[in-house]
């Protein structure tokens, strides 16, 4: 009888070397530096090699497919049992109290961008395989590790392997949280736009307009350029904004106007009330001024109709399911130019019950009378793998001896991840119920404890899926 948790505990120091090399790895998708050779930019190839050097170093089978995805792979047979991981991070945005690249160890927990999301958990899952090949245990299915380069945007990796290698029959995504998440809602995002029309002679005028990074995330900063005359009053009013809404920022008076910064919290947006989107508070403050034209319907449509409002009521396209729970609307990217006019991007997590068509029917209501325009880029359909099935049962079970949690149950959640990509496909850890969700956010951490602890209930899951 293999004791996982000792198991996982004598790999600890090797597995915060390799972690540490990860998080060094700036892996962000970065399209303005892709080459042939690197087609999402340098980063996340170089994580994905890094990922396959220790297989090759373990003595795995490993395969690259085009600096997109790759596998490390361990046994044969009929069946292919798939774990797959990502290599590639969230932008790390400003706020750290460390290099976000450097992982950074205190009070037993490591700090870096990618210690929770996904570099944390994806080793442990890989370490989890490597125990179980240290330990001469053969399955009776192949295994295949396989990493992504891009689950934070398109997943253009992961879409690669799956047209180049048939879906695995079964498998998870070590990218969520504990205990099992066999149900995922559908996530669409929408585009709403604006012109660039204002009166030139107004009295106020939007230079710029600027938050957000990536649509799944929570914005924490925004800047605003304004050019007015009444710059004395609005740097005072913006003061007494920022203190009754209990936010920071900063100002700064110019020959022509006032620049404006508001900072607020990022957050994973599956859940933006875990944030504070500091571009709809900004909006909100400006739209109180007296803009033209289609700066001001851009103000006014994020302040009326999304401001501070994930459930969607505003837009009067709220809906709960009893299994999935709410549609959730985040946020992520509003900017506005003299040039380019108006852009708002939207994302929509939304359980079985509502239609893409409906949500951006409701859309279109709000914004075509602020003369805007809306376009659906992109959408997954809602995923759900019955309880019963083994995939979910034997995980739940080993979950459950490790955790102690007797009467831990599966779970939905609104966030995406890899498990979808497969029927009998879900997410399994590595977040555990008791600790802080730092996903997409500065000062991003995973405790060390947790992840020996998912490492020892990956090793054994492996394991019993494999037999």
């Amino acid at each position: 009888m293999i004791n996982w948790k000792k198991q996982a505990k004598s790999y600890k120091d090797s597995y915060l070397k390799d972690l540490k090399e990860l998080i060094a790895i700036d892996s962000e998708r970065n399209d303005k530096d892709k080459t042939k050779e690197h087609p999402l930019g340098k980063g996340p190839s170089d994580a994905l090699k890094k990922y396959l050097s220790f297989g090759k170093r373990d003595g795995f089978k490993t395969k690259n497919l085009d600096n997109l995805v790759g596998y490390i792979e361990y046994g044969d047979g009929d069946q292919t049992l798939a774990i797959l991981a990502h290599a590639d991070v969230m932008p790390a945005g400003a706020g750290w109290d460390t290099d976000p690249f450097d992982m950074t160890i205190k009070d037993g927990n490591v700090y870096g961008r990618g210690a929770s999301d996904d570099k944390g958990p994806g080793l442990a899952a890989y370490y989890g395989l490597k125990i179980m090949k240290d330990n001469n245990i053969k399955p009776n299915c192949k295994i295949r590790f396989i990493v992504g380069t891009d689950e934070e945007s398109d997943w253009t990796g992961m879409k690669h392997y799956f047209a180049l290698e048939p879906e695995p029959d079964f498998g998870f995504s070590p990218d969520a949280e504990f205990p099992v998440i066999n149900g995922e809602k559908g996530n669409t995002t929408f585009e709403n736009k604006f012109n660039n029309k204002q009166i030139d002679n107004a009295d106020t005028l939007l230079k710029s307009f600027d938050s957000g990074l990536r649509e799944n995330m929570v914005p924490r900063d925004a800047n605003a350029y304004v050019l007015t005359n009444d710059k004395d009053d609005m740097n005072a009013d913006f003061t007494n904004f920022m203190e009754d809404s209990n936010l920071d920022g900063d100002a700064e008076i110019t020959e022509k106007g006032i620049k404006l910064h508001l900072i607020g919290k990022s957050a994973h947006g599956m859940e933006p009330k875990n944030g504070i989107n500091a571009g709809t508070y900004l909006a909100t403050f400006l739209s109180e001024y007296d803009f033209t034209g289609d700066a001001n319907n851009f103000l006014t449509f994020i302040a009326k109709y999304l401001h501070d409002d994930s459930r969607c009521h505003k837009l009067d396209t709220s809906y709960s399911s009893g299994i999935m729970g709410d549609l959730t609307m985040n946020v992520g990217i509003m900017k506005f130019d003299t040039q380019n006019g108006g852009f708002i991007n939207t994302n929509f997590r939304y359980p079985k019950g509502i239609s893409v068509s409906t949500i951006g029917e409701h859309l279109e209501n709000a914004i075509k009378p602020l003369s805007g325009s809306v376009n659906n880029t992109d959408n997954m359909d809602p995923h759900y793998v019955d309880s019963a099935d083994p995939i979910v049962s034997r995980l739940i079970d080993v979950y459950r001896e490790q955790s102690g949690a007797k009467s831990a149950k599966p779970e939905v959640v609104g966030g995406g991840t890899y498990g979808r990509m497969m029927k009998r496909g879900v997410a399994f850890g590595a977040l555990c119920p008791w600790t802080e969700d730092t996903m997409h956010q500065a000062n991003e951490f995973q405790p060390i404890d947790d992840l020996l602890l998912a490492m020892s209930i990956y090793a054994q899951s492996i394991t019993e899926l494999s037999k």
